[in-house]
């Protein structure tokens, strides 16, 4: 046999899956920092303009939003777990939405153009070399801003700049892995951004303590800030001296066999792979809209609900964060072993049973059993799914089924922050979450069901090789 069925048996090479995982542990970093610290500091910017008191003022005099709240608003939270009529919650979650505006618009884009790249580089690290340390700079700008003027601007440029390379970071590891290890690989990937969730946390606690500070003004978030910079420039180096592409200029080994076999694969996908993928991508679409609101709004709730200061929202965050990491290589395996889809849907079922349980009984004991059993379901759901929608796409293109991808989970962190805003805004209380999330995951287990196709087929991949290896031999 070809030295492509000799990849198709062998390990995964965990030394290079890790050093290509600092990419993606960059990005966690600067992504975590940024729903934890962007609400609280626009919220208070917000509270503090005229305009936008003026607009609550106006709205909540309105007779047919004050039926509409209290039509929905939650029974019996009391004046204690209450924030009031305010428009704050609405503004916050469509600002919050832009990063995710600019992904759908520009990441499938760049993902395409990265598969076309030609470069000494390769195709994925010309993208990652330009935008990443842009992206640094603008990142540590943001708590500097003292106006929604001067931070809006700041925030547009930066979330700019990530969309350029976020796509082929991700790229990365299926481009330099066998599609039956990609779960595996992606369990790695997804341990490198489980550490990523917990470096601010213990950062933000250090600096907290090291300046005396109370955490509740975060006169930490430059700091932070910062050392999120500092790691996004760490990772370009690490990505430059440490993996290697190959040089896409030149022609790979068998491309010419391995395109022809790939290309009757993608020009059209079967009528019942492209229904597959429709449902996979409506499934993404509920499940992040569950999962970013959470993120987006969880510093909020956990100050009003729980009475906690943003620092302290963080340390929780960080057991939510600790428990996806513990559960990433298990997740990889039993996607492996199981299979994608049966693993996610597992994963799915204790996401749902945890956050129901909460709501029923409102007890401080349940939030941090949620928050361990989350964060390890989450980690059982998010490892799989990348995994299967590049299988259901095939074995090329990796870039542009990535930006499908993206575009699916990005149109939902898109209209999930303005729709629970909205929410958030006419129930008066940011309880609301632990209900909004579990209904958002019932309508993406619906979806996933349909989802047919996505697993590894190991015969179907000794078949390709087979052929290219007597292509070449022709």
């Amino acid at each position: 046999m070809s030295d492509n069925t000799n990849t198709i048996a062998e390990r995964l090479n965990v030394k290079k899956t890790v050093l290509i995982g600092f990419g993606f542990m960059a990005t966690t970093i600067a992504w975590g920092i940024y729903d934890s610290y962007v609400p609280p500091l626009l919220n208070r910017l917000l509270e503090a303009n005229e305009t936008v008191s003026g607009w609550s003022a106006g709205i909540a005099g309105n007779s047919n939003m004050q039926f509409l709240s209290n039509l929905i608003a939650e029974p019996g939270e009391g004046d204690a777990n209450a924030m009031g009529f305010t428009i704050i919650p609405l503004l916050i979650g469509i600002i919050m939405t832009f990063d995710n505006i600019f992904g759908v618009i520009f990441q499938p884009t760049f993902g395409k153009l990265s598969d076309r790249t030609r470069s000494k580089w390769g195709k994925r690290r010309p993208f990652i070399f330009f935008g990443a340390p842009i992206s640094a700079i603008l990142f540590a700008l943001i708590p500097w801003m003292n106006s929604i003027a001067s931070i809006m601007a700041v925030i547009i440029f930066f979330v700019f700049v990530m969309s350029l390379w976020r796509s082929p970071v991700v790229a990365l590891m299926p481009d330099l892995t066998p599609p039956k290890l990609r779960s595996e690989g992606n369990a790695i990937i997804n341990l490198c951004g489980g550490v990523g969730t917990l470096v601010p946390m213990v950062a933000a606690m250090g600096i907290v303590k090291l300046l005396s500070l109370d955490g509740e003004a975060i006169e930490e978030a430059p700091y932070i800030f910062g050392l999120a910079a500092v790691v996004m420039i760490g990772a370009t180096l690490v990505l430059r001296f440490f993996v290697k592409e190959d040089d896409s200029r030149l022609p790979a080994n068998n491309e010419q066999g391995e395109n022809k076999k790939v290309e009757l694969n993608l020009k059209s996908l079967p009528k019942d792979a492209r229904r597959s993928l429709i449902f996979m991508l409506i499934a993404l679409f509920f499940l992040f809209s569950g999962t970013n609101a959470i993120q987006t709004f969880f510093t909020l709730f956990a100050k009003e609900i729980l009475d906690k200061n943003p620092n302290e929202a963080l340390m929780m965050m960080a057991v939510f964060g600790g428990c996806m990491m513990a559960a990433a290589i298990p997740a990889g395996k039993c996607g492996k072993k199981f299979g994608r889809k049966k693993t996610i849907l597992g994963g799915m079922i204790a996401f749902m049973a945890i956050f129901v349980l909460y709501v029923i009984t409102k007890s401080d004991a349940v939030i941090w059993i949620a928050l361990v059993v989350g964060g390890a379901a989450n980690m059982f759901i998010t490892v799989n799914t990348l995994p299967l929608v590049l299988e259901i796409g095939g074995l090329d293109k990796v870039g542009t089924f990535t930006g499908y991808y993206y575009t699916a989970t990005f149109s939902a962190q898109i209209a999930s922050p303005i729709i629970y805003g909205f929410v958030a805004m006419v129930t008066g209380t940011y309880m609301s979450l632990f209900w909004y999330c579990p209904i958002l995951f019932a309508v993406a287990l619906l979806s996933i069901l349909f989802v047919k196709h996505g697993e590894v087929d190991q015969e179907a991949l000794e078949e390709v090789a087979e052929q290219i290896e007597l292509e070449n031999a022709d």
